[in-house]
Parts: structure tokens; sequence; C-alpha cells
């Protein structure tokens, strides 16, 4: 029977039909890979050399330039596909053509044209965006779908204004490129190294002096009426190639720095008997407030590598090197000068032992803790803020599910805190 009502104008609705449909298929394919491709992704093809690259890269860098072009195609091709359609099925079965057209269009569009295209897409999105890319192109530049997409584009965005709808911005977020290092870690696209990096790299710009400096405690310096045989014994003894020279006034009144290659050349030369105060650098500050990524810029500039710390009083609160600067990029630059104990957490039973030194950022991040954060940088200035002065040795402090227990001090300086989870004894 249906041999018989077909006729040759029912074949070239057929292949019309078909012809449509693969392109809305193609077009759907192009739309989802095109979309979800981004800008870093389309450069970095383009720098392989891929064939269609350079056209991916100019459509990502312009998104609305292609996507109502597309969008409008896909819709006038299913459309006109679905009603030539229904005439053929109206043709050849009569009254029970609009069910059997109905079935054809939710089950074979969608799935055929629709759906296996933009899973396609999802899967291989760097061949199907660099494949499609040529011929949307080619679309986007063909006169009469540029006028008719950026008539219906015009009366889409007044529409928008004039219900007071705002499209989210389009710019990447520092959270969202930390994301994307997270998930390229996940897949082993990069390593473990180089997503701490990317995450150091945006620390970095939010860190102050106060955080990566030498405490004032911890400062090793020489006095400015000192012979010079003297400091380089120091600077020998404690594995510093530079120190602060103070003046009369103590360490708030650091007058100068000398280096370990000055001071040995200075003894070679027979003036082991000067005194440090002849032979002295000029000595620089910084506030310790200062964003230690600017401090990198000024160390860049200059030729000075140790900087003295000063609070808003001027008083001074410790010493920063360009080491200190740049472990906070790669890490702990350990050499042999640095001694064996560091601020390093040695696992006790359920806890850690964490040096007081440790800061407390690094702390939450390594061990996934989350001790709280206020005016103290560090372990130590945890717990002293917890008991109010300087606690006694053995001392708990119950904070949220962490007991601290005080392990060792030295003088009035918190150096050991075992962490307890669930303050399990």
């Amino acid at each position: 029977m249906i041999a018989t009502l077909w006729t040759g104008a029912d074949t070239g609705v057929a292949v019309a039909v078909v012809v449509l449909l693969l392109l809305s298929g193609f077009l759907a394919m192009a739309e989802t890979s095109l979309t979800r491709m981004n800008r870093s992704r389309a450069r970095s093809l383009r720098e392989a050399d891929r064939r269609g690259a350079v056209t991916l890269v100019a459509l990502v860098e312009q998104p609305e330039s292609f996507l109502n072009t597309v969008l409008l195609f896909v819709l006038i091709c299913q459309l006109v596909s679905a009603t030539l359609v229904g005439i053929l099925a109206g043709h050849l079965f009569g009254a029970a053509g609009v069910i059997v057209a109905t079935v054809v269009e939710v089950v074979v569009i969608f799935t055929l044209f629709e759906a296996i295209p933009k899973n396609l897409a999802v899967a291989h999105p760097d061949s199907a965006a660099l494949l499609s890319a040529p011929v949307v192109a080619a679309l986007v530049n063909f006169p009469p779908l540029t006028w008719i997409s950026k008539g219906l584009h015009q009366v889409a965005t007044w529409a928008i204004a004039l219900v007071g709808v705002r499209g989210p911005g389009s710019q990447i977020t520092e959270s969202e490129v930390i994301a994307l290092a997270d998930v390229a870690h996940e897949e082993n696209v990069i390593e473990e190294e180089e997503r701490d990096f990317i995450r150091s790299v945006f620390e970095f710009g939010d860190t102050i002096v106060r955080e990566v400096m030498v405490p004032r405690v911890d400062i090793v310096d020489v006095a400015h009426d000192a012979p010079i045989s003297e400091a380089l014994e120091i600077s020998i003894q404690t594995g510093r190639s530079r120190l602060p020279v103070i003046g009369e006034g103590g360490i708030d009144d650091v007058v100068g720095i000398v280096n370990l290659r000055n001071l040995a050349r200075l003894v070679g030369e027979g003036h082991g008997d000067d005194r440090v105060a002849v032979h002295l650098s000029e000595a620089h500050f910084v506030p310790e407030t200062k964003k230690v990524a600017a401090l990198l810029r000024q160390i860049r500039e200059g030729n000075n590598h140790l900087f003295v710390v000063v609070d808003e009083y001027g008083g001074t609160v410790g010493l920063v090197t360009l080491e200190d600067v740049l472990e906070e990029l790669v890490g702990e630059i350990t050499d042999e000068s640095d001694p064996d104990e560091d601020d390093v957490a040695v696992l006790e039973g359920h806890g850690l032992v964490l040096s007081g030194r440790w800061n407390i950022d690094d702390v939450n991040e390594e061990y996934e803790l989350d001790l709280p954060t206020g005016s103290w940088d560090t372990v130590g200035g945890l717990v002293m803020d917890l008991a109010g002065g300087v606690p006694e040795p053995g001392e708990t402090f119950d904070l949220g599910p962490y007991r601290l227990v005080v392990q060792r001090l030295d003088g009035r300086r918190v150096e050991e805190v075992l962490v307890e989870r669930g303050g399990v004894a």
C-alpha cells in the first residue's frame, strides 16, 4: 500500500528531510563543542598547528559572533524537517500519520541528531570543535543568515533589557582557575607539584611580608662596634650570608648590613680588627604589611636580598630575604645551613606534633585542618591567644573538634604543639 502511494515528490521530500537532519545533527555537535571550548585550549591547539585551529580561535574569542547563527540554523533545520516529515507521513498513512510523524520526530530526531552528536562533542571536544569550526565560520559569513540572526538577537536583547535580566560575566575567576588545576591533576594532565605551584601563584598575591619573615626573636645580628673577624665567625657559625648591624639602640636601631663575602675578603686583606661600622652597607626597610609580590618586584629592580621588616611604629619585627619570598612560590628551600629540626609535623598517635612557628594557613592546607585564623599567623600565636598569655608545658585547650596540647616552650615562645582530633587523648 505504501509503495503504491509513494511518488517522486515523496522521494524529494525524504531526501530533503535527511539532508536537513544531518545538517542539524552536525550543527548540534558544533554548538556543544564550540561553547565548551575555552580560549586557552583553543590557543593551545593553534600552537600545535592543528588544522582548523586558527578559525576555531577566532570563533571562541567572540562566541556571540557564531552562537546565534548556529542556534537559528539548527532551529530552521529541525522545524522544516519536522514539517516535511508530517506532510510525508500524512500522505502515506492518512490520519495515523500524525502519530507516526510524532514518534519519528521525537525518537529519531532527538536520538540520532541531537543526543548522539552532542555526546560525541563532549567525548571528543577537540576533534569536534576543529571539524565544525570552518563550517560554522562559513555560515557566520553567509549574509542572509547573518542579517536574520543579528535582527533576532537585537530583539532578544531588547526583551532581556525590558525585564531587567543581566547575563553572567564571562571572566574567569581565580577560584575557577584553581578548580581547573585540581581537575587537571585528578585527570593526570598535570603533576601534583604543578598543581601546587598554580595555587601558590594565586596565594602569593595575597601574602604579606609578616607571614614569610624571620621573626624578631630569631634574628642573628652583629654589633656595630664588633670587629670584622667576630662578624665573620658569627656568619659562618650560623650559616647566615647576611647580617644586620645594630647600633647602640639595640635591635630597633639597625644601622646597616654586612655580608659573608665582604667579611671574608676584608679578613683576607688584613682588616679583621676593623670595626664593622666602617665597612657596612646600607640597610633597607619594608613595612610588615607590604605585599610579597611588590617586595619581589623591589628585589628585582635593585640588588638587595635582605630587608629589615618594621611595624607601624618603626620597630624591628623581623627580617625577610629573597629566599623567604621564593619559598612562598616553590615551597621550602633547604640548604646545608638550615637546622635539622624544621617546621615539620610529626605523627604521634592520633595527632600531629607541629612546630609553633608553622603558619596556620600552611598547616590547614597541608593537613586538611580547620584551625582558626585571626590576628596571629602561627600555631604558637593561636595557642598564646587561647591561653591569654604564655602557656605552661602540658596545658590543654579544646578548640571545636581539636584539642591542642603544649608540648615544649623555649622561654616565652611556644615551640611544639600536639593537635588531636576530637579530643582523643
